[in-house]
């Protein structure tokens, strides 16, 4: 199994953004009224986290506290520690940030938070491609995945609830009771394969060459962006401390909409999550790692796969010269 769960603790969905709304309105709202009312976000997570977290102090009236993190995107464990007691619920943390591709220490993590007796929730969304999780469900009580990010359907995610814990969530979805209660709704079976398919894609004996294939030609783009003309600035971690295909890239000078205009439809990336990519305001990630207005506003997410190939690298490199050479002379 790709995370090294029982059959039994896993629930199939529409993605990861179910996944993670099951995991914190679900446990809220069935704890509603409890000693623990606080809940503990990353400044990182993804955007369904932080609104869900919002959901849970708007409407269930629990306290909701964001824990910052370094310049790389790593979180800071100290004031991480420093915020936890005996009256927080939960905390949810992304393995593998999907803007900056920060990968977290979730064995460290979760020692801390387990010390503390709060339940730990897991964004694993961007995890299978960049590394080996196999036993991620050991640090986390709840975890969550989605079928296209690794290279799976849409429209199919999964959401792993410890065994321990699984009589602690409220459903969303009410119906026939399918899914031991915890997600109603017939199943879609042929989804449902291709998941499995995903997953033994990226469990099988070549996923860590692959992986490491890719953090090569990575490591290539962004090496030959720094050869350009322009002065470039990589936003997050180094190596293998990053997401395996993301460079998230700041051309100062430049607007990273007007790079972004230049470059279409030849060439396709982001100011930030895919997710939230019409949101004109800049990346609340790039804002919590320290990044200014003008620095996040040149910033660019390029994302690479498994299927990139060193001539996919140079073109793009190529069109990316050639658009700034454009917008200079403007």
């Amino acid at each position: 199994m790709l995370i090294g769960a029982d059959a039994s603790e896993v629930f199939f969905t529409s993605g990861a953004t179910e996944s993670n709304n099951l995991a914190l309105l679900g446990l809220g709202r069935r704890a509603a009224g409890g000693k623990r009312r606080r809940v503990l976000l990353s400044a990182i997570e993804h955007k369904c986290v932080l609104e869900a977290g919002r959901v849970l102090q708007e409407k269930n009236g629990y306290g909701l506290e964001l824990i910052p993190v370094d310049g790389e995107g790593f979180v800071d464990l100290p004031a991480l520690e420093g915020a936890l007691d005996d009256d927080v619920l939960a905390v949810s943390i992304m393995a593998v940030n999907n803007e900056i591709g920060t990968i977290q220490d979730m064995e460290k993590i979760s020692g801390v938070v387990r010390n503390h007796g709060a339940v730990l929730h897991c964004d694993a969304a961007q995890a299978p491609v960049s590394l080996n999780i196999e036993n991620l469900s050991r640090y986390a009580d709840m975890l969550s995945l989605s079928a296209h990010k690794m290279y799976g359907p849409k429209g199919i995610g999964i959401i792993f609830i410890s065994h321990e814990l699984q009589d602690r969530i409220e459903p969303l979805i009410h119906g026939g009771g399918q899914q031991n209660g915890l997600r109603s709704g017939t199943v879609p079976v042929p989804l449902c394969v291709g998941i499995g398919a995903a997953a033994d894609l990226l469990a099988g004996d070549d996923a860590d060459i692959k992986r490491l294939q890719l953090c090569r030609r990575r490591d290539a783009f962004i090496e030959r962006l720094n050869r350009l003309a322009w002065p470039v600035k990589v936003n997050g971690p180094e190596g293998l401390h990053r997401h395996a295909g993301n460079a998230n890239v700041s051309f100062t000078g430049f607007s990273a909409q007007d790079i972004l205009s230049t470059l279409q439809p030849r060439l396709a990336a982001s100011t930030g999550s895919a997710c939230t990519s019409g949101i004109p305001e800049p990346s609340h990630v790039l804002r919590a790692i320290g990044l200014g207005g003008d620095e996040a506003e040149s910033s660019i997410r390029f994302s690479l796969g498994f299927g990139t190939s060193d001539e996919d690298i140079e073109q793009a490199v190529g069109l990316i010269d050639e658009a700034l050479s454009r917008l200079s002379q403007t």
